[in-house]
């Protein structure tokens, strides 16, 4: 605007110096030289005003250009901040499932070892039986008659049979825990359908026996593993309920958590993580649980509503 106003004047000091021309020479040489010098200063003025127009654009434009590539170098910083987040994420992620899954083969081994030690136990018992029985036997005045009568399988004096001798399991239950070591190779083996019968039998015949709890669990994997997540939950709450104190627990709690967000039941398996988190927060669960959650992007602790 300020360089219009100066144009607008130099043209009209232009305009008077062409209308004082047609004056008498004598009368317009002084007025001539005045109006040229102002004209001639009104342009030192518009050029030295120009200039100092385009050097304060330039300067402004290159603030701007400044400004530009410093936005896209931040906004470059933060695209690869992101990136390297969710890779480290992920990656942490990847370790915590490679951990947990490591952390349970290590539990399935020590349960196939409890059941062999136990196995073990149960024949060392089974010998010192028959040991006592064999002394008892050959015991000095064991008569041959009266103590045939006690022999198994033999018939007494009378003719009869012995009767079954109290506290022995029903003929037809199967070994505890032969029935439990088999179902945990198969399990191991992939066979989840023969694993699930014997798992099975050792819940029917031995329903308050802490391998039953075992077996629920591993009946909760088997339906996971294969998609069907309504039974698995049911076989894990059977756990978390019945079997609270059962070493399984932890990871009935995070699995079961993880079938219902496959139910698209998002609220229950997030109240399920952060119960876990409650109460085994020590465990590797726990940790995998926190990483869910975070992946998730759900607050661990629900903050006051």
């Amino acid at each position: 605007m300020r360089t219009s106003g100066l144009r607008m004047r130099v043209k009209a000091i232009a305009i008077a110096a062409i209308l004082l021309t047609s004056l008498p020479a004598h009368a317009a040489s002084k007025e001539m030289i005045e109006l040229q010098t102002q004209v001639q200063q009104l342009l030192d003025m518009v050029q030295h005003l120009q200039s100092t127009v385009d050097s304060r654009f330039g300067l402004v434009q290159h603030l701007v250009e400044q400004s530009t590539d410093s936005i896209n170098q931040m906004n470059a910083t933060v695209t690869a901040m992101q990136q390297k987040l969710n890779a480290q994420s992920d990656a942490t992620g990847g370790k915590l499932d490679a951990v947990s899954g490591q952390v349970q083969s290590l539990n399935d081994s020590l349960d196939e070892l409890k059941s062999r030690i136990a196995k073990l136990d149960k024949q060392m018992q089974d010998m010192q039986a028959a040991m006592q029985t064999i002394q008892a036997q050959t015991a000095p005045g064991a008569g041959s008659g009266a103590g045939s009568a006690g022999q198994p399988g033999q018939p007494g004096a009378d003719g009869t049979m012995p009767a079954a001798q109290p506290g022995l399991p029903q003929a037809s239950a199967p070994p505890l825990q032969d029935t439990y070591q088999g179902a945990l190779r198969d399990f191991n083996a992939a066979k989840y359908d023969v694993a699930t019968s014997e798992f099975g039998d050792v819940i029917h015949y031995y329903p308050n026996d802490d391998l039953a709890g075992n077996a629920n669990f591993y009946l909760g994997e088997i339906a996971y593993r294969q998609q069907k997540y309504k039974d698995a939950v049911k076989s894990y709450t059977t756990v978390l309920e019945d079997f609270s104190g059962n070493p399984k627990a932890p990871a009935s709690q995070l699995h079961k958590g993880l079938a219902l967000l496959q139910l698209n039941q998002k609220e229950a398996g997030i109240h399920e993580l952060r119960s876990l988190i409650q109460r085994y927060p020590q465990t590797p669960e726990a940790l995998q649980a926190r990483s869910k959650l975070n992946a998730m992007g759900v607050r661990i602790n629900p903050g006051p509503r």
